[in-house]
């Protein structure tokens, strides 16, 4: 299969890519991104992109399964406005060059508490992203769910915080449901996920992806 990526430089993008590099059922990882990785593979191609204008590289836009793991926080996008547009104006025209080039497949990396009507803006936008492209009927559309994640080297203040503190409940038992998620993890279950399940929408919720 014909992989193609984008938030690649992100931390589960980062351990998709390695993922998808390494499995033999996918032939071509194509990944955009702004500047180059520097990383060098045979099935690896980088496409030079500039997200404002992806209509650019849509003829790079062709392959069997398309991963977003795209996104980013409200501190780090600066204000409402910006994030809404990284984290769901730029993965929906994505979305929308692909279903018109014919990719069948779509992996989307959301969230926990992900809902349209959601009164916390980032669920909201998330949501929003999950119904807009449901509403293009993929052949094959799976989304992930997951809550806290174990990013490496982390500098994410709530997550160096919290992390540690549910990994203690989990030891005693409490909230297991809500422990940790190191992103190697979920990016193994996100490039195994459209090799084993069916067409049509399936929904990865944060207790279920470890079983998948």
């Amino acid at each position: 299969m014909k992989a193609l990526v984008i938030g690649a430089t992100g931390a589960t993008g980062k351990d998709l890519v390695d993922i998808l590099l390494q499995d033999a059922d996918y032939t071509s990882v194509v990944i955009f991104v702004r500047s180059a990785t520097q990383q060098s593979h045979p099935k690896l191609t980088e496409v030079l992109t500039d997200f404002d204008n992806l209509d650019a590289v849509c003829q790079f836009i062709h392959g069997d399964v398309w991963f977003s793991c795209l996104g980013t926080t409200l501190k780090t996008a600066g204000s409402k406005d910006k994030q809404w547009h990284i984290d769901f104006e730029i993965p929906l025209k994505f979305a929308e060059i692909a279903k018109r080039n014919g990719v069948f497949r779509v992996v989307l990396l959301s969230a926990y508490g992900a809902k349209a009507s959601s009164p916390l803006f980032y669920s909201m936008v998330k949501g929003k992203l999950e119904d807009r492209i449901e509403a293009l009927a993929f052949h094959q559309y799976i989304i992930f769910k997951p809550a806290m994640l174990l990013r490496k080297d982390t500098d994410r203040t709530g997550e160096r915080v919290s992390a540690p503190l549910l990994n203690f409940l989990n030891g005693l038992g409490l909230f297991r449901k809500l422990r940790p998620l190191p992103t190697s993890l979920l990016a193994e279950k996100m490039a195994k996920a459209p090799k084993i399940l069916s067409t049509g929408l399936h929904i990865i919720m944060l207790d279920k992806i470890r079983d998948l």
